[in-house]
């Protein structure tokens, strides 16, 4: 069924259109009822896009931190002029007009009816669905389009991808005893990533960003409760600067408050914003609509972190092509993307007899910094850190092993080749992942006005990276050197300089005959459990400042 699919105007082919069971179905869609769906327009000069990523991003380079601007970008990969005809006409042709675009004119949005959209890609058929009070409205099968224009889209967005399920932060919780600390604040985390009460953000241009899309909200009233618990040895922002989209007015969400808590905690007294898109449309993807937004926004924050992640075999391979290329678009304009690993370890793929580990994506795309997670060695005291159980890891089976990290990776699969699970079970020349780590284990989080013990998860250890990184940033700043962007070149040319190497613990995955639960393990150097390892802050900040 793939092959036939493959060459008969589907653009996502191998796109995973069964929904979850956790969705209820509620019945077909009114065929006047308005969806939002996203078009998204191929772009020219990809590959060049990625020489440039690489050049901006290589600290060995002449190119290195000469940054494009939004407009640059758009020059750039800017759809062809036939590209943009031939689907504005197509769409024209079906009476849908309701269209808005970005500024780099790779993305059309429109507004048009159920009856319209089923009429402009046959195949589909619109149905509403709902889980935990939140409603959706998704094709329950697969979209074609007129092979006139089939060459010129890669996707179209809001007729497949559900949301992940919420993670479910809290858990693991030990009972408690007498200590030196009873879960991780931020004290406890400027402790141990050797924090001063001076590093703390002191340039006027420098700003970081939390995205939230799972109908999360953060309060600011838990903001500044959180601070005022557990912020009074160092300077800090009790106030989010800029919130892009709409808050809702729900409960707070225990991701949101965790992410922009710790970023703000870490990343001290540096401007923050928070994306966050519940979505005017049931048909939108968030995640989706937060990418639309980095083509259509100029002078935005350096350091973006961002907790969200899917499996890549529930994904098509047209989605994650493109979305990757959104990546590289970020990367040249100077931005750095950090995502989340996951919280399922190597993660498990139950295919019959035949398992095998199941990649996470964003996670494993190879213009972004992925964070993995950690424990502490005692629990109860600021010692060493091991692999946190949960932590996300392993190699993609979409994007092949960039250079940039062929000789750790091939270093690693050497030096544990003896213990290493079954080569049936992975893919060795695909992306490694994660870059890097920090603690992701029994936090405190203020949440609906409720302090909150005990939240695990990478989600954690994401947003405590990226407002170190926004520290470095305004650092760098001070010198005249540009911001860090896309990292991950420079990270693996310091060969873990300026991080503490974590080489205990293994995370999880197939609880079967061949594995037994376990995925792979921490080593020194690289790992794809803990990657290079946990900040040292002022040895990384040495290394950093150099240009």
């Amino acid at each position: 069924m793939l092959v036939s699919l493959a060459w008969s105007g589907y653009l996502e082919y191998d796109q995973d259109v069964l929904i979850p069971k956790d969705w209820t179905h509620v019945g077909r869609v009114d065929p006047s009822e308005e969806l939002q769906l996203t078009f998204a327009l191929k772009q020219q000069n990809v590959q060049l896009l990625e020489e440039m990523v690489r050049l901006v991003s290589d600290p060995d380079s002449a190119q290195y931190g000469k940054y494009l601007s939004l407009e640059e970008v758009a020059s750039l990969v800017r759809p062809s002029e036939l590209s943009q005809k031939a689907v504005r006409h197509w769409l024209q042709r079906h009476g849908i007009s309701n269209c808005s675009t970005v500024r780099t004119q790779d993305f059309l949005q429109c507004t048009m009816t159920a009856e319209l959209a089923e009429t402009l890609l046959p195949g589909s058929k619109f149905h509403r669905y709902v889980r935990d009070g939140r409603f959706l409205v998704r094709s329950s099968a697969p979209y074609s389009v007129h092979d006139h224009v089939h060459q010129h889209l890669d996707f179209v967005g809001g007729l497949h991808r559900v949301p992940p399920k919420e993670k479910d932060l809290k858990g693991k919780r030990q009972p408690g005893k007498a200590g030196v600390h009873l879960g991780v604040t931020p004290a406890i985390l400027r402790a141990r990533y050797n924090l001063t009460a001076a590093d703390v953000g002191s340039v006027q241009n420098n700003s970081q960003a939390v995205a939230q899309f799972l109908e999360q909200y953060y309060h600011p009233a838990d903001l500044a409760e959180f601070m005022k618990m557990f912020g009074s040895s160092f300077q800090h922002l009790s106030q989010v600067d800029r919130v892009v989209g709409t808050q809702g007015v729900g409960k707070a969400g225990l991701e949101a408050s965790l992410d922009v808590e710790y970023i703000m905690s870490t990343g001290a007294n540096i401007s923050t914003w928070v994306f966050t898109n519940p979505g005017r449309h049931e048909s939108q993807e968030p995640f989706l609509q937060w990418m639309v937004l980095l083509s259509n926004m100029s002078g935005l924050p350096w350091v973006h972190t961002i907790s969200y992640g899917d499996d890549e075999d529930s994904l098509s391979t047209a989605y994650m092509m493109r979305i990757n290329t959104e990546f590289m678009k970020a990367g040249v304009r100077g931005f750095s993307l950090l995502f989340a690993s996951g919280d399922s370890g190597a993660g498990c793929r139950h295919m019959g007899k035949e398992n095998s580990f199941r990649p996470s994506f964003p996670a494993s795309s190879p213009y972004v910094t992925t964070v993995g997670g950690t424990s502490f060695k005692n629990p109860f005291k600021v010692t060493y850190e091991v692999t946190d159980y949960i932590s996300g890891g392993g190699f993609s089976n979409v994007f092949d092993t960039p250079d940039y990290q062929a000789s750790a990776v091939e270093g690693y699969l050497k030096s544990v080749a003896a213990t290493l699970p079954p080569k049936s079970y992975f893919n060795t020349s695909g992306r490694a992942y994660p870059d890097m780590a920090a603690l992701s284990d029994n936090y405190w989080v203020v949440s609906n006005r409720v302090p909150i013990p005990w939240v695990s998860g990478t989600s954690a250890s994401t947003p405590v990276v990226g407002g170190m990184l926004s520290l470095i940033n305004g650092q760098r700043m001070l010198k005249g050197l540009p911001a860090l962007g896309f990292l991950n070149p420079l990270l693996y040319k310091l060969k873990g300089q300026g991080l503490f190497d974590v080489t205990e613990g293994c995370h999880l995955s197939c609880l079967d005959e061949q594995v037994q639960g376990k995925g792979f393990c921490a080593a020194p150097s690289w790992d794809p459990v803990t990657g290079w390892g946990t900040p040292n802050y002022p040895a990384l900040l040495a290394a950093l400042l150099t240009d």
